[in-house]
């Protein structure tokens, strides 16, 4: 039997979400289990490319440590921006929520917490499960092509059509790794409609050099040294590669400097009784960084609701803002609390 077309007429969607990876699923999943309506746009073919990609496959999706802790690791000025959203949105509750979507969880001994199967196609498959049961309209190989500010709300533009919407959360990621979708949209959208973009850099890259060997070492030690005092250490794995050196201790320490460093420095590493100092070393380039540093400027964003200053009803989420932390779990954890913040904002205004 031919249904008739529906009569009624068309009206905004409530949340219009550009970007589905990390933050971008996570604020859909927030919001269909609010009851808040909204629309994902994704311009690759599929959900969360560069999320599949995480930790060698493996997504480590956050740290078994207290809000507080992560904030202290995470380092200024990205604590103070991200507070209140890590606060309430703390890396026992991200646990949580995934257990409850039937993910179970493997924890290590530094507190990095992974799905137990070590794939992060689990992850990515309990978002897609539960917008699926929840009937989340889900737009993907569908790039969004402008933004723009409406009295009623915002136009959503694509190649083939225009989609009106109440609320847009930006949650395009940064600029590392291109072929997943990561390509600045989302900055650029910032920029169109007059916000501050900080340059983007790379964060948590390794360093072109002649290594002495290929090899990996577990416990190395890892420090910048400028003007001769010792400025960040960490300790972690260190990996040396054909082209260069890598791992977890290098990836922080090249964060470090990316962020707070000036002038010149020395990069000093301790591995197997050896010792090694690299000279103002160079980093790769951004495209191939696991974070992007950089972004939409903190200062147009408020910390308390995720929302743009000048553009109200412009929410932002993830790496696409000026916000980033060391590798284990931190970039993971502050996308999903970003993201949380932003449509808890929204659903407590549509209360009132």
């Amino acid at each position: 039997m031919n249904q008739k077309p529906s009569t009624l007429p068309p009206r905004p969607v409530p949340l219009a979400i550009i970007g589905g990876g990390a933050a971008g699923m996570f604020a859909a999943v927030a919001a269909a289990e609010r009851g808040l309506d909204c629309l994902l746009f994704e311009r690759k073919a599929r959900l969360g490319a560069k999320m599949l990609m995480t930790a060698n496959g493996r997504c480590n999706f956050t740290k078994d440590i207290s809000p507080e802790r992560m904030l202290e690791d995470v380092g200024e000025p990205v604590a103070s921006f991200a507070r209140k959203a890590l606060m309430e949105c703390p890396p026992a509750k991200i646990a949580a929520g995934f257990k409850s979507l039937g993910v179970r969880i493997k924890r290590m001994t530094d507190g990095r917490l992974f799905p137990a199967s070590e794939k992060a196609a689990d992850i990515v498959h309990a978002f897609g499960d539960l917008l699926r049961d929840r009937e989340v309209p889900l737009l993907t190989n569908c790039p969004v092509t402008g933004i723009r500010p409406t009295k009623e709300g915002f136009l959503v533009a694509t190649r083939g059509f225009t989609v009106s919407a109440e609320s847009v959360l930006i949650a395009t990621g940064g600029v590392s790794f291109p072929k997943t979708g990561s390509v600045g949209d989302g900055q650029n959208f910032a920029r169109e409609l007059g916000l501050r973009v900080e340059p983007l850099r790379a964060g948590l890259t390794g360093y072109e050099m002649r290594p002495p060997r290929v090899a990996r070492y577990e416990n190395a030690l890892v420090r910048v040294r400028m003007d001769g005092v010792v400025a960040c250490e960490y300790r972690g794995e260190v990996e040396f590669e054909r082209w260069g050196v890598t791992g977890a201790a290098v990836y922080n320490c090249q964060r470090w400097v990316t962020r707070h460093g000036k002038g010149s420095y020395e990069l000093e590493l301790e591995f197997g009784g050896e010792r090694l100092i690299l000279r103002n070393p160079v980093a790769r380039p951004v495209k191939e960084a696991i974070v992007t540093i950089g972004g939409v400027s903190l200062a147009e964003i408020d910390p308390r609701t995720m929302e743009s200053r000048k553009v109200p009803g412009l929410f932002f989420a993830g790496e696409v803002m000026d916000i980033d932390g060391p590798t284990g779990g931190y970039n993971l954890s502050l996308a999903f609390s970003t993201a949380r913040l932003a449509v808890t904002t929204l659903c407590s205004r549509r209360r009132r």
